[in-house]
Protein backbone atom coordinates (compact mmCIF):
# COMPACT_ATOMS: atom_id res chain seq x y z
CA UNK A 1 0.00 0.00 0.00
CA UNK A 2 2.81 2.32 1.01
CA UNK A 3 4.63 1.49 -2.23
CA UNK A 4 1.65 2.43 -4.42
CA UNK A 5 1.26 5.76 -2.64
CA UNK A 6 4.92 6.47 -3.21
CA UNK A 7 4.57 5.73 -6.93
CA UNK A 8 1.58 8.07 -7.21
CA UNK A 9 3.46 10.84 -5.38
CA UNK A 10 6.49 10.42 -7.65
CA UNK A 11 4.23 10.61 -10.74
CA UNK A 12 2.64 13.83 -9.50
CA UNK A 13 6.04 15.38 -8.80
CA UNK A 14 7.29 14.44 -12.26
CA UNK A 15 4.25 16.11 -13.90
CA UNK A 16 4.77 19.25 -11.79
CA UNK A 17 8.43 19.38 -12.82
CA UNK A 18 7.42 18.88 -16.43
CA UNK A 19 4.89 21.77 -16.23
CA UNK A 20 7.55 24.02 -14.73
CA UNK A 21 9.91 23.19 -17.57
CA UNK A 22 7.20 23.75 -20.22
CA UNK A 23 5.93 26.96 -18.62
CA UNK A 24 8.23 29.40 -20.43
CA UNK A 25 7.58 27.66 -23.75
CA UNK A 26 3.82 27.92 -23.30
CA UNK A 27 4.06 31.62 -22.30
CA UNK A 28 6.32 32.50 -25.25
CA UNK A 29 3.52 32.85 -27.87
CA UNK A 30 1.56 35.20 -25.60
CA UNK A 31 4.67 37.29 -24.96
CA UNK A 32 5.56 37.61 -28.64
CA UNK A 33 1.92 38.43 -29.46
CA UNK A 34 1.95 41.29 -26.96
CA UNK A 35 5.22 42.63 -28.38
CA UNK A 36 3.92 42.49 -31.96
CA UNK A 37 0.61 44.16 -31.00
CA UNK A 38 2.50 46.86 -29.11
CA UNK A 39 4.68 47.59 -32.16
CA UNK A 40 1.63 47.62 -34.44
CA UNK A 41 -0.13 49.98 -32.06
CA UNK A 42 2.82 52.38 -32.08
CA UNK A 43 3.08 52.26 -35.89
CA UNK A 44 -0.65 52.87 -36.21
CA UNK A 45 -0.42 55.93 -33.95
CA UNK A 46 2.55 57.19 -35.93
CA UNK A 47 0.67 56.72 -39.21
CA UNK A 48 -2.43 58.49 -37.89
CA UNK A 49 -0.25 61.33 -36.58
CA UNK A 50 1.53 61.69 -39.93
CA UNK A 51 -1.72 61.38 -41.90
CA UNK A 52 -3.26 64.21 -39.89
CA UNK A 53 -0.31 66.51 -39.23
CA UNK A 54 1.30 66.52 -42.69
CA UNK A 55 -1.90 67.50 -44.58
CA UNK A 56 -2.66 70.03 -41.84
CA UNK A 57 0.77 71.64 -42.25
CA UNK A 58 0.37 71.71 -46.03
CA UNK A 59 -3.10 73.25 -45.66
CA UNK A 60 -1.79 75.94 -43.33
CA UNK A 61 1.27 76.65 -45.49
CA UNK A 62 -0.43 76.77 -48.90
CA UNK A 63 -4.01 77.80 -48.09
CA UNK A 64 -4.43 79.50 -44.71
CA UNK A 65 -1.34 81.75 -44.77
CA UNK A 66 -1.84 82.81 -48.44
CA UNK A 67 -5.52 83.54 -47.71
CA UNK A 68 -4.57 85.72 -44.74
CA UNK A 69 -1.93 87.51 -46.81
CA UNK A 70 -4.44 87.95 -49.65
CA UNK A 71 -6.92 89.53 -47.26
CA UNK A 72 -4.22 91.82 -45.88
CA UNK A 73 -3.11 92.78 -49.40
CA UNK A 74 -6.67 93.76 -50.34
CA UNK A 75 -6.30 96.85 -48.14
CA UNK A 76 -3.21 98.10 -49.98
CA UNK A 77 -2.35 99.61 -53.35
CA UNK A 78 0.54 97.24 -54.11
CA UNK A 79 1.50 97.12 -57.79
CA UNK A 80 3.13 93.67 -57.66
CA UNK A 81 6.81 94.67 -57.84
CA UNK A 82 7.45 97.64 -55.55
CA UNK A 83 8.96 96.82 -52.16
CA UNK A 84 6.55 99.23 -50.49
CA UNK A 85 2.79 99.06 -50.24
CA UNK A 86 0.49 101.71 -48.77
CA UNK A 87 -2.52 100.96 -46.62
CA UNK A 88 -5.60 102.52 -48.25
CA UNK A 89 -8.40 101.08 -46.12
CA UNK A 90 -11.63 100.14 -47.90
CA UNK A 91 -10.82 102.03 -51.11
CA UNK A 92 -10.32 98.83 -53.12
CA UNK A 93 -13.66 97.43 -51.97
CA UNK A 94 -15.46 100.66 -52.89
CA UNK A 95 -13.75 100.67 -56.29
CA UNK A 96 -14.72 97.03 -56.87
CA UNK A 97 -18.41 97.64 -56.21
CA UNK A 98 -18.40 100.68 -58.50
CA UNK A 99 -16.68 98.88 -61.39
CA UNK A 100 -19.26 98.34 -64.16
CA UNK A 101 -16.96 96.10 -66.20
CA UNK A 102 -16.57 93.78 -63.24
CA UNK A 103 -20.33 93.52 -62.84
CA UNK A 104 -20.59 92.71 -66.54
CA UNK A 105 -18.01 89.95 -66.04
CA UNK A 106 -20.01 88.55 -63.12
CA UNK A 107 -23.11 88.62 -65.32
CA UNK A 108 -21.22 86.53 -67.88
CA UNK A 109 -20.41 84.03 -65.14
CA UNK A 110 -24.16 83.68 -64.57
CA UNK A 111 -24.56 82.46 -68.17
CA UNK A 112 -22.21 79.54 -67.47
CA UNK A 113 -23.97 78.81 -64.18
CA UNK A 114 -27.52 78.64 -65.50
CA UNK A 115 -26.65 76.68 -68.64
CA UNK A 116 -24.74 74.09 -66.60
CA UNK A 117 -27.56 74.08 -64.03
CA UNK A 118 -30.19 73.23 -66.64
CA UNK A 119 -27.93 70.54 -68.08
CA UNK A 120 -27.67 68.68 -64.75
CA UNK A 121 -31.04 67.04 -65.46
CA UNK A 122 -29.81 65.91 -68.88
CA UNK A 123 -26.55 64.65 -67.38
CA UNK A 124 -28.46 62.64 -64.79
CA UNK A 125 -30.69 61.16 -67.50
CA UNK A 126 -27.62 60.10 -69.49
CA UNK A 127 -26.12 58.55 -66.35
CA UNK A 128 -29.28 56.49 -65.78
CA UNK A 129 -29.25 55.41 -69.42
CA UNK A 130 -25.59 54.36 -69.35
CA UNK A 131 -26.02 52.57 -66.03
CA UNK A 132 -28.80 50.42 -67.47
CA UNK A 133 -28.49 47.58 -69.92
CA UNK A 134 -27.33 49.48 -72.98
CA UNK A 135 -25.39 47.99 -75.86
CA UNK A 136 -21.83 49.30 -76.21
CA UNK A 137 -22.18 51.08 -72.85
CA UNK A 138 -18.41 50.97 -72.23
CA UNK A 139 -17.73 52.71 -75.52
CA UNK A 140 -20.25 55.46 -74.71
CA UNK A 141 -18.79 55.90 -71.21
CA UNK A 142 -15.32 56.38 -72.69
CA UNK A 143 -16.56 58.87 -75.27
CA UNK A 144 -18.50 60.81 -72.64
CA UNK A 145 -15.54 61.10 -70.25
CA UNK A 146 -12.88 61.74 -72.91
CA UNK A 147 -13.37 65.56 -73.20
CA UNK A 148 -12.75 66.00 -69.48
CA UNK A 149 -9.27 64.47 -69.56
CA UNK A 150 -8.18 66.62 -72.52
CA UNK A 151 -6.28 69.78 -71.66
CA UNK A 152 -8.54 72.82 -71.44
CA UNK A 153 -6.22 75.01 -73.50
CA UNK A 154 -6.13 72.41 -76.29
CA UNK A 155 -9.94 72.23 -76.28
CA UNK A 156 -10.16 76.02 -76.43
CA UNK A 157 -7.80 76.22 -79.41
CA UNK A 158 -9.67 73.46 -81.21
CA UNK A 159 -13.03 75.20 -80.81
CA UNK A 160 -11.48 78.54 -81.78
CA UNK A 161 -10.73 77.03 -85.19
CA UNK A 162 -14.10 75.28 -85.23
CA UNK A 163 -16.00 78.58 -84.82
CA UNK A 164 -13.54 80.68 -86.83
CA UNK A 165 -15.16 82.98 -89.43
CA UNK A 166 -12.31 82.13 -91.81
CA UNK A 167 -12.60 78.55 -93.04
CA UNK A 168 -14.28 77.55 -89.78
CA UNK A 169 -15.68 74.01 -89.68
CA UNK A 170 -18.99 75.05 -88.13
CA UNK A 171 -19.73 77.61 -90.85
CA UNK A 172 -18.76 75.01 -93.46
CA UNK A 173 -21.25 72.54 -91.96
CA UNK A 174 -24.03 75.14 -92.04
CA UNK A 175 -23.20 75.95 -95.66
CA UNK A 176 -23.20 72.26 -96.57
CA UNK A 177 -26.77 71.85 -95.29
CA UNK A 178 -27.89 75.12 -96.92
CA UNK A 179 -28.26 77.05 -93.65
CA UNK A 180 -26.03 79.99 -94.56
CA UNK A 181 -28.56 82.38 -93.02
CA UNK A 182 -27.60 81.06 -89.56
CA UNK A 183 -23.92 81.91 -89.92
CA UNK A 184 -22.82 84.45 -87.33
CA UNK A 185 -19.64 85.92 -85.90
CA UNK A 186 -19.66 83.31 -83.19
CA UNK A 187 -16.72 84.63 -81.17
CA UNK A 188 -17.11 88.37 -81.76
CA UNK A 189 -20.85 88.98 -81.45
CA UNK A 190 -21.53 90.23 -77.88
CA UNK A 191 -25.05 88.81 -77.98
CA UNK A 192 -24.05 85.18 -78.52
CA UNK A 193 -20.38 84.86 -77.60
CA UNK A 194 -21.02 83.82 -73.98
CA UNK A 195 -23.46 81.11 -75.08
CA UNK A 196 -20.87 79.75 -77.50
CA UNK A 197 -18.23 79.66 -74.77
CA UNK A 198 -20.70 78.07 -72.35
CA UNK A 199 -21.36 75.37 -74.97
CA UNK A 200 -17.63 74.61 -75.09
CA UNK A 201 -17.60 74.42 -71.29
CA UNK A 202 -20.55 72.02 -71.40
CA UNK A 203 -18.79 69.81 -73.92
CA UNK A 204 -15.77 69.60 -71.64
CA UNK A 205 -17.35 69.11 -68.19
CA UNK A 206 -20.67 67.32 -68.74
CA UNK A 207 -18.94 63.95 -69.06
CA UNK A 208 -17.34 64.43 -65.65
CA UNK A 209 -20.74 65.00 -64.05
CA UNK A 210 -22.22 62.01 -65.87
CA UNK A 211 -19.47 59.74 -64.51
CA UNK A 212 -20.10 61.06 -60.97
CA UNK A 213 -23.82 60.35 -61.29
CA UNK A 214 -23.09 56.88 -62.66
CA UNK A 215 -20.87 56.10 -59.68
CA UNK A 216 -23.62 57.20 -57.30
CA UNK A 217 -26.29 55.19 -59.14
CA UNK A 218 -24.16 52.05 -59.11
CA UNK A 219 -23.85 52.32 -55.32
CA UNK A 220 -27.62 51.80 -54.89
CA UNK A 221 -28.33 48.22 -53.68
CA UNK A 222 -29.74 46.19 -56.56
CA UNK A 223 -32.16 44.34 -54.28
CA UNK A 224 -34.03 47.61 -53.68
CA UNK A 225 -34.48 48.18 -57.41
CA UNK A 226 -35.45 44.56 -58.01
CA UNK A 227 -37.97 44.61 -55.16
CA UNK A 228 -39.54 47.77 -56.57
CA UNK A 229 -39.74 46.21 -60.03
CA UNK A 230 -41.43 43.12 -58.56
CA UNK A 231 -43.97 45.43 -56.90
CA UNK A 232 -44.75 46.90 -60.32
CA UNK A 233 -42.78 50.16 -60.22
CA UNK A 234 -42.22 51.80 -63.58
CA UNK A 235 -38.89 53.22 -64.80
CA UNK A 236 -40.03 56.73 -63.95
CA UNK A 237 -41.10 55.67 -60.45
CA UNK A 238 -37.75 53.96 -59.87
CA UNK A 239 -35.99 57.12 -60.96
CA UNK A 240 -38.16 59.49 -58.90
CA UNK A 241 -38.64 57.58 -55.65
CA UNK A 242 -35.49 55.44 -55.38
CA UNK A 243 -32.61 56.62 -57.56
CA UNK A 244 -32.86 60.39 -57.12
CA UNK A 245 -33.33 60.35 -53.32
CA UNK A 246 -30.46 57.87 -52.99
CA UNK A 247 -27.97 60.10 -54.84
CA UNK A 248 -28.93 63.49 -53.38
CA UNK A 249 -25.50 63.85 -51.78
CA UNK A 250 -23.91 63.50 -55.21
CA UNK A 251 -26.41 66.00 -56.62
CA UNK A 252 -25.36 68.34 -53.81
CA UNK A 253 -21.70 67.95 -54.82
CA UNK A 254 -22.40 68.50 -58.52
CA UNK A 255 -24.40 71.65 -57.72
CA UNK A 256 -21.52 73.03 -55.65
CA UNK A 257 -19.03 72.07 -58.36
CA UNK A 258 -21.23 73.93 -60.85
CA UNK A 259 -21.24 77.07 -58.68
CA UNK A 260 -17.50 76.95 -58.05
CA UNK A 261 -16.71 76.23 -61.70
CA UNK A 262 -19.00 78.98 -63.00
CA UNK A 263 -17.36 81.58 -60.77
CA UNK A 264 -13.84 80.43 -61.65
CA UNK A 265 -14.16 80.11 -65.44
CA UNK A 266 -10.90 81.28 -66.98
CA UNK A 267 -9.14 79.14 -69.60
CA UNK A 268 -11.92 78.91 -72.21
CA UNK A 269 -12.71 82.67 -72.53
CA UNK A 270 -9.04 83.59 -72.09
CA UNK A 271 -7.86 81.44 -75.00
CA UNK A 272 -10.85 81.80 -77.32
CA UNK A 273 -11.72 85.50 -76.97
CA UNK A 274 -9.38 87.04 -74.35
CA UNK A 275 -12.54 88.42 -72.76
CA UNK A 276 -13.53 90.36 -75.88
CA UNK A 277 -14.96 92.05 -77.72
CA UNK A 278 -14.31 94.62 -75.02
CA UNK A 279 -15.45 92.91 -71.82
CA UNK A 280 -18.39 91.14 -73.48
CA UNK A 281 -17.04 87.66 -72.71
CA UNK A 282 -14.88 88.47 -69.71
CA UNK A 283 -15.43 86.53 -66.49
CA UNK A 284 -14.79 87.43 -62.87
CA UNK A 285 -11.57 85.41 -62.65
CA UNK A 286 -10.32 86.64 -66.04
CA UNK A 287 -10.97 90.25 -65.07
CA UNK A 288 -9.20 89.69 -61.73
CA UNK A 289 -6.09 88.29 -63.42
CA UNK A 290 -6.04 91.12 -65.96
CA UNK A 291 -6.30 93.64 -63.13
CA UNK A 292 -3.26 92.10 -61.46
CA UNK A 293 -0.93 91.32 -64.37
CA UNK A 294 -2.06 93.75 -67.09
CA UNK A 295 -2.87 96.81 -65.00
CA UNK A 296 -0.42 95.98 -62.16
CA UNK A 297 -3.02 96.56 -59.46
CA UNK A 298 -2.50 93.60 -57.16
CA UNK A 299 -4.31 95.31 -54.31
CA UNK A 300 -7.57 95.58 -56.25
CA UNK A 301 -7.09 92.08 -57.69
CA UNK A 302 -6.68 90.73 -54.15
CA UNK A 303 -9.96 92.39 -53.23
CA UNK A 304 -11.68 90.63 -56.11
CA UNK A 305 -10.14 87.31 -55.06
CA UNK A 306 -11.44 87.81 -51.52
CA UNK A 307 -14.86 88.61 -52.96
CA UNK A 308 -15.00 85.43 -55.04
CA UNK A 309 -13.91 83.35 -52.05
CA UNK A 310 -16.68 84.94 -49.99
CA UNK A 311 -19.26 84.30 -52.72
CA UNK A 312 -18.32 80.61 -53.01
CA UNK A 313 -18.51 80.10 -49.23
CA UNK A 314 -21.79 82.01 -48.94
CA UNK A 315 -23.45 80.10 -51.78
CA UNK A 316 -22.21 76.81 -50.36
CA UNK A 317 -23.69 77.61 -46.94
CA UNK A 318 -27.06 78.48 -48.51
CA UNK A 319 -27.01 75.39 -50.72
CA UNK A 320 -25.99 73.18 -47.80
CA UNK A 321 -28.92 74.50 -45.77
CA UNK A 322 -31.37 73.92 -48.61
CA UNK A 323 -30.15 70.40 -49.42
CA UNK A 324 -29.41 69.07 -45.94
CA UNK A 325 -31.83 71.19 -43.93
CA UNK A 326 -34.87 70.84 -46.16
CA UNK A 327 -34.53 68.21 -48.87
CA UNK A 328 -32.71 65.53 -46.84
CA UNK A 329 -34.45 66.36 -43.56
CA UNK A 330 -37.30 63.92 -44.17
CA UNK A 331 -34.89 61.12 -45.11
CA UNK A 332 -33.05 61.41 -41.79
CA UNK A 333 -36.33 61.07 -39.94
Amino acid sequence: MGGSKGKIRDSVNRKADSNKKMGPHRAAPDYYREVVMSKLGKKRKQFIFAALVVPMLLLIAFVVFPAIDLFRMSFTNWDGYSPEKDFIGMANYVSMFQNKDLWMSLKNNAVYFFIHLFMIVVELAFAVLLTGKLKAAKFYKTMVFMPYIINGVAISYAFSYFFSPINGAFDAILSAVHLESLIRSWLSDPKIVNYVLAFVSLWRFSGYHIILFMAALQSIPQDQLEAAEVDGATTWQLFKYIQVPAIMLMVDFVLFDNIRGALQVFDIPFVMTAGGPGYASSTFTLYTIKTAFTFSNFGLASTMAVAIMFMIVLIYVVQNYLIHGLVLKDRRK
